[in-house]
């Protein structure tokens, strides 16, 4: 088995919004390069900052700093818009974008004149994934949130959704029957992978369905150009082993060159560089242990310990690094 650090990763998940390099730093030390991707959300810089951030530390002495593009829903009614879009895609391109995201946004906020909420599976989006799939340029798809979002608090899976949404309840969907519900955005996405049968697909963060193993390999199975990320998911892997670990393994042994690892670290302006750097050292550390040893472990985000996978080394630098690799063209 090889140690952390025997050989070149990929946290192939981050949000590099801080015109400082700590992150990098972290990175140089522990062997990884790194994927930024741009994301609309409004805490955010604007995403041409994100753009300029990512192609300013490109390279960092040893670390690569990949960046995936993102589009901008702000016009989005307007009849130009997926003209306007495609013609930005093909700018992104050009200037070394490895991708282009959709976000939640589409679907749990964005609402349509008529008040209905405005879903990844609309007519107007349908120019902009044909342009995608001709030209095989990857879409990173976060569509909907972790199902916890919408169980009642006690029935969640994991303790940091149980506090987050109690402390928030105005984005806690079990209470709010006015938003679509978790469906909705599952088969909003699967419409896509169905219309666009070849077009490159990354659904990030377990394709919002790390509740369920089996629903994720169904999927696999059916769209043979969707991938999956790992960000900001793992715990729940945590939550599945705890309850039948070789499950877990033979997930990552049958689709080990669909699945792709990330951690969804945050670095905006406002962030303290320390606790990012802890916090990003914490993470790579802990899931290190998880996918790659055979260690009892436990999580103060689930009630049970559970153990290592223990993954061979030829599955964790396909995880870590290969599969990123070749389903954004790094």
């Amino acid at each position: 088995m090889c140690s952390f650090g025997d050989f070149p990763k990929i946290d192939a998940h981050i949000h590099f919004n801080s015109d400082q390099d700590t992150i990098l730093e972290v990175a140089e030390s522990h062997n990884f390069d790194l994927l930024t991707i741009n994301t609309e959300v409004p805490a955010f810089p604007s995403i041409d900052k994100q753009q300029v951030l990512a192609q300013k530390y490109r390279h960092h002495s040893k670390v690569d700093l990949f960046y995936a593009a993102t589009v901008s829903t702000k016009e989005i009614f307007r009849d130009d818009w997926a003209e306007k879009t495609i013609k930005k895609i093909k700018k992104d391109i050009n200037n070394g974008a490895s991708g282009v995201k959709f976000w939640k946004n589409i679907g749990m906020s964005i609402q349509k004149p008529d008040n209905s909420f405005l879903m990844l599976d609309d007519n107007k989006f349908k120019p902009v994934f044909s342009f995608l799939e001709k030209n095989q340029i990857p879409v990173l798809g976060h569509q909907g949130e972790p199902k916890n979002c919408w169980l009642p608090i006690e029935k969640m899976t994991v303790k940091g959704d149980k506090e987050y949404f109690a402390k928030h309840p105005e984005y806690h969907m079990y209470l709010h029957d006015e938003y679509p519900g978790y469906w909705q955005h599952i088969n909003a996405r699967d419409n896509i992978l169905e219309e666009y049968p070849n077009l490159p697909f990354v659904g990030l963060h377990l394709a919002s369905l790390e509740w369920n193993l089996d629903e994720v390999s169904k999927r696999l199975e059916k769209y043979p150009n969707l991938a999956v990320d790992l960000a900001e998911r793992i715990v729940h892997l945590y939550y599945h082993a705890a309850e039948n670990k070789d499950r877990v393994i033979n997930f990552f042994r049958k689709y080990q060159n669909r699945i792709i690892y990330g951690t969804d670290i945050i670095s905006n302006p406002t962030s303290n560089p320390d606790s990012v750097k802890r916090d990003l050292e914490h993470r790579w550390t802990t899931h290190w242990q998880f996918l790659a040893t055979n260690n009892k472990l436990n999580s103060e985000e689930i009630d049970s310990s559970f153990q290592g996978l223990n993954l061979s080394s030829s599955i964790l630098k396909k995880i870590y690094r290969k599969n990123a690799i070749e389903w954004y063209k790094l």
